[in-house]
């Protein structure tokens, strides 16, 4: 099938965000008196939102919502400073975005982020490439795996879902494809693992981007 559209998913996606992540995370944590993590336990605490990501990261007996909420504005205060040190586009972005310019192919990014951050995240990472959508959570849509970003994407570019190519690294994107009528494609450089990723969903798993353009 020739498909029109690729959804991209962005932290461990498109872009390398987990140790400016982390480090920001712990930071928050280090404020509240809490408990750090490793940074690899953060591909299992990210993805869902810094809401969930803070529940995740904090200890069980402080993880109410006065704590969640504070953590959750002193991990916002501590990304600002230091989103940009460390995230870079993963190798082989660049070529996959150029190739997907040059056959044409519409590209869009939904995010669990902030939508403002999400945008700006996509300017400056990811600038010299034009994106028909970039989505993030604006009060509009419900974050994934709830389907309406992407079926919004869909309507926004008048491509039916069946048409797009989802890309993500989590089981949080391959239940967004599934339940928005995309196909679920794994990548396998992001956050998670190829069992998880085929547990919920993933129909083709990737290991290097420009192994999209055989399908």
């Amino acid at each position: 099938m020739n498909y029109k559209a690729v959804l991209f998913d962005l932290d461990g996606t498109l872009l390398d965000t987990l140790d400016d992540l982390a480090d920001s995370m712990n930071a928050a944590l280090a404020r509240l008196g809490a408990p750090q993590h490793p940074t690899p336990a953060y591909r299992h605490f990210v993805g869902d939102g810094v809401i969930e990501l803070c529940r995740r990261v904090l200890p069980a007996d402080r993880r109410d919502e006065a704590t969640i909420k504070a953590a959750a504005a002193a991990m916002g205060d501590e990304y600002k400073q230091r989103w940009t040190a460390k995230t870079r586009p993963y190798p082989g972005i660049p070529e996959l975005l150029d190739a997907l310019t040059a056959r044409r192919v519409a590209m869009a990014v939904l995010s669990n982020k902030n939508n403002d951050f999400t945008q700006l995240c996509v300017k400056k990472m990811l600038g010299r490439w034009r994106f028909d959508v970039v989505q993030g959570l604006d009060g509009t849509i419900h974050k994934k795996p709830d389907p309406s970003g992407a079926l919004s994407v869909a309507r926004r570019l008048a491509i039916a879902p069946a048409d797009f190519l989802y890309l993500g690294d989590t089981n949080t994107d391959m239940k967004t494809a599934v339940a928005a009528g995309m196909f679920p494609v794994g990548v396998l450089w992001g956050f998670r693992t190829a069992e998880e990723l085929t547990a919920h969903g993933a129909k083709v798993l990737i290991s290097q981007p420009m192994d999209l353009l055989a399908l």
